[in-house]
């Protein structure tokens, strides 16, 4: 009977311990809110803006980069390969909505235009991401494993943001509006991949 009644307490402070750690868990490394005011890339030192193509990363030690394009956190990644990450995240192209690198579903089209012109856009699930895919007629599907192997070029002429309404990075490092009509803002192709002409 002691035997049963020590049991049964044991099972109850295991239970509460467990219910306890549920409610209160917070993810060790969360992804941070972007103030365009400070926020610049950790590649390119363009602002970041708070839009779809932002990216950010916190390193084990509790360092958090941010970027305004998902190829400058792969470049960041490539440069500090011994880095230790803890979290690293991105946004929904349709909603904003963080979402944790491993977990989102990614469309490439050399066409395709974002802050430094690598072509990629996230998407929390796969459905949404192939709508996006039939909608342009255009794009490749990747998972972030797929990333890896990607080739990281920027292409000539999509940098400009026109398509989502906001500014547009300027290769100089500054910020002008996006002008379609006149040709605005278009990345000069060097030919190195992922080094932003520099």
């Amino acid at each position: 009977m002691k035997m049963k009644r020590q049991m049964a307490i044991f099972m109850a402070a295991l239970f509460l311990v467990v219910l306890v750690a549920g409610c209160g868990a917070k993810e060790k490394y969360p992804a941070l809110a972007i103030n365009e005011a400070v926020d610049k890339c950790a590649i390119c030192n363009m602002q970041v803006k708070d839009d779809a193509f932002a990216t950010q990363l916190t390193t084990t030690d509790g360092k958090n980069y941010k970027f305004d394009d998902l190829g400058c956190m792969n470049e960041w990644k490539q440069k500090n390969a011994a880095a230790e990450i803890g979290a690293q995240y991105v946004r929904d192209y349709n909603s904003k909505e963080w979402i944790a690198f491993d977990k989102a579903t990614y469309v490439y089209d050399a066409t395709f235009k974002s802050p430094m012109a690598y072509g990629i856009y996230s998407f929390k699930d796969q459905g949404e991401a192939q709508k996006f895919v039939d909608a342009q007629k255009k794009g490749k599907l990747m998972t972030a494993s797929e990333l890896a192997s990607h080739t990281w070029e920027r292409s000539k002429g999509a940098m400009n943001m026109h398509s989502h309404g906001e500014e547009a990075h300027s290769e100089s490092g500054g910020m002008a509006k996006a002008d379609a009509g006149k040709g605005a803002n278009t990345a000069t192709d060097t030919g190195a991949k992922g080094m932003h002409g520099k």
